[in-house]
């Protein structure tokens, strides 16, 4: 083997292609089993980001349901999810374009199956003993499509509702109504009741859920509805009928979400109990950790310290962990003996895995994207724990710079870019994504932080960064930046940091409110958090009240923390990406920062792109992006990309370099 050449951090010559790492940002979600069939959707950027259900069996392989120009998506709570379902062949599914629900048969082509009308659908579910489809309907009559609201005033928002649709005319009936929101409805296997969640503002989804069951009536109404939990401070997820008519669901009222079972005498029992995750935050319709075979015995998801495995629990016997091979797993379902996921490792792609449950046959149906590099060339990344300010501990996924055919000179440790998840109410995870690799195999460190606020290590962790965003996940990332460079593992005058949407957010705060990182990207960063509070969906009218203060009382706490009202103390050079029809995040806000970089000299490069909203979806972008952040660490840092592309130009680096 040929001995490693010494170059510089940054520079090393990578097989990693940005055009490869664009290709690997194909998405995989939704699966479904039905009969012999396994499906699942795709979401791909050479197609604008369109949304694809596919098919695979074994006498046809993989084939699209959904032709283009179908985009197999939904906007209900902002963030859909629950695209579709799917019962003897037949698929529903909802369409972007026109929020109706279309009616597809084997080999046929979309047809609507609902009127047009001012809705939206998800989480979508047959009902199979019924014949019938049951929904969340969002009705946005009398909402403007882009209303904006005065200060001190919040946006007017969409009514939901539980409806049952008929699959051959469409006609729908409102089964569930009254509270803020719904989801997760689910008949039993008989069609004689029914569960559903619930919750009321100001509560997200893992604040506060009920659960409720019903019977259902001759004419498929729900009757006699009781809550089986009542709104006790406490997150209910995924409720499924096991074969014996007992209710499972994940609650984490023991500070963690995990297993218990309902029965209809009342009482409920904790299943498995352990200090682990079970589950997650609900941020969209369709998510699935838990499925239930025919012998009534549980397949779950078991996340701990951010690292998840698949474990069987039956009803009688001994549970325990899978021989699946993953550190992460999205979209879990189970029957006729089969069990369908999407697994990720840290060294090999996300894929659509099926396994035979009986034979513990695995099976891989699709992967996201093919990895073409020897895993020379991949870095694996390192679980540290860290201390922070409060006594606190955080999270995060050390990467160190990985390329067997180059090595750093020995007195130089190698710039760090430190990546903040959004959410924030959510986390990243130990799973390959050619993104991270692309900056790794070029000789950079990356550390991924869960910063405190970050699922996945409990409710109390969860939940400690309420009243504090804008103070922890910034304290978190400059802490893990420091921890590496006081071990030796990068270069503290080399630092940046990066995000996107709160990510975002906290990048651009911590260039206005610490003195830490050398340059930062934000990403359709949120710069105004009052703007974001005022104008925001339905879902997420209140999540900040949580986060930072209640609104408009707490406005100056909101003002304290915007990045927006503080430009001028951003002092390091930034690079700001952002989309044309971003509404969450408003171009405006974006262009407010550029300007005031721009009066002040203080280097910077802004990209926006047509045809992107909040989170870019097109490969065109995507790549363009990629290549622009790290040329701009390139000319930041000082040092010469192995790259021929061109490099961004970054205002007033020159002038900026000789202060």
């Amino acid at each position: 083997m040929t001995k490693p050449q010494v170059l510089p951090y940054g520079s090393w010559p990578s097989p990693i292609s940005v055009e490869m790492a664009v290709a690997g940002s194909t998405s995989l979600r939704e699966t479904r089993l039905d009969g012999d069939d396994v499906y699942w959707t795709e979401g791909r950027p050479e197609e604008r980001g369109r949304q694809v259900i596919v098919r695979w069996n074994e006498r046809e392989g993989a084939v699209d349901v959904t032709p283009a120009p179908f985009n197999a998506r939904t906007m209900a709570h902002e963030y859909g999810g629950g695209w579709y379902a799917v019962h003897d062949g037949t698929v529903y599914f909802a369409n972007l374009p026109d929020n109706r629900i279309y009616r597809v048969e084997r080999g046929g082509t979309p047809a609507p199956l609902t009127p047009e009308g001012p809705y939206r659908y998800g989480d979508l579910t047959f009902d199979p003993a019924r014949g019938r489809l049951l929904c969340i309907r969002e009705d946005l009559t009398g909402i403007a499509e882009h209303a904006t609201a005065a200060e001190g005033e919040r946006i007017p928002e969409p009514t939901e509702a539980i409806v049952a649709l008929d699959v051959s005319s469409g006609a729908a009936t409102v089964l569930v109504s009254g509270s803020d929101f719904y989801s997760t409805p689910r008949p039993s296997a008989d069609g004689r009741r029914l569960a559903w969640l619930t919750w009321h503002h100001p509560n997200m989804p893992w604040d506060e859920t009920e659960l409720w069951v019903a019977d259902v009536d001759a004419d498929g109404r729900p009757v006699n509805a009781r809550a089986v939990t009542d709104g006790d401070g406490h997150s209910i997820v995924q409720p499924e009928w096991a074969p014996d008519g007992t209710l499972v669901f994940v609650s984490d009222r023991s500070g963690w979400w995990n297993l218990y079972r309902w029965s209809a005498d009342g009482e409920t029992v904790a299943i498995l109990p352990m200090q682990a995750e079970f589950a997650g935050p609900q941020w969209v319709f369709g998510m699935c950790w838990i499925g239930i075979d025919e012998q009534g015995t549980i397949y779950a998801t078991v996340a701990r310290q951010g690292t998840e495995s698949i474990w069987k629990i039956p009803p009688d016997g001994d549970a325990g962990r899978m021989d699946v091979p993953g550190s992460y797993f999205d979209s879990l379902h189970v029957g006729a003996r089969r069990l369908v996921s999407i697994n990720w490792s840290a060294t090999e792609p996300g894929a659509v895995t099926l396994v035979d449950l009986d034979s513990g046959e695995l099976r891989l149906l699709r992967l996201a994207f093919e990895l073409e590099v020897e895993p020379g060339y991949v870095s694996v990344p390192e679980a540290i724990e860290f201390p922070t300010t409060d006594g606190g501990t955080a999270h995060a996924f050390y990467y160190p710079p990985t390329n067997r055919d180059c090595v750093g000179p020995v007195d130089e440790r190698p710039p760090l870019v430190v990546m903040t998840h959004g959410g924030p109410t959510s986390r990243t995870v130990a799973a390959l994504q050619l993104g991270k690799q692309a900056f790794t195999s070029r000789g950079f460190a990356v550390v991924d932080v869960n910063y405190r606020g970050s699922d996945g290590y409990g409710r109390e962790y969860m939940r400690s960064l309420y009243g504090k965003w804008g103070v922890y996940d910034i304290d978190d990332c400059v802490a893990a930046a420091r921890y590496l460079a006081a071990r030796g593992s990068v270069d503290p005058d080399r630092m940046a940091i990066r995000g996107g949407s709160a990510g975002g957010y906290t990048t651009l705060a911590a260039l206005a409110f610490r003195d830490v990182f050398g340059a930062g990207a934000s990403h359709f960063g949120v710069s105004d958090l009052e703007a974001l509070a005022r104008d925001t969906h339905k879902l997420e009218s209140h999540y900040l009240d949580q986060l930072i203060a209640p609104y408009p009382e707490g406005i100056s706490v909101y003002q304290e923390r915007s990045p927006i009202h503080h430009v001028e103390q951003i002092s390091r050079p930034l690079i700001v990406f952002q989309g044309v029809d971003d509404k969450v995040v408003p171009i405006a806000q974006a262009e407010q920062i550029v300007d005031a970089l721009r009066e002040r000299h203080i280097p910077y490069a802004y990209f926006a792109f047509d045809g992107e909203g909040h989170g870019f979806r097109q490969a065109a972008n995507i790549q363009r992006t990629l290549e622009a952040e790290l040329s701009f660490y390139a000319q930041v840092f000082g040092f010469d990309l192995a790259d021929g592309f061109a490099p961004v130009e970054v205002q007033f680096l020159a002038e900026w370099q000789d202060r």
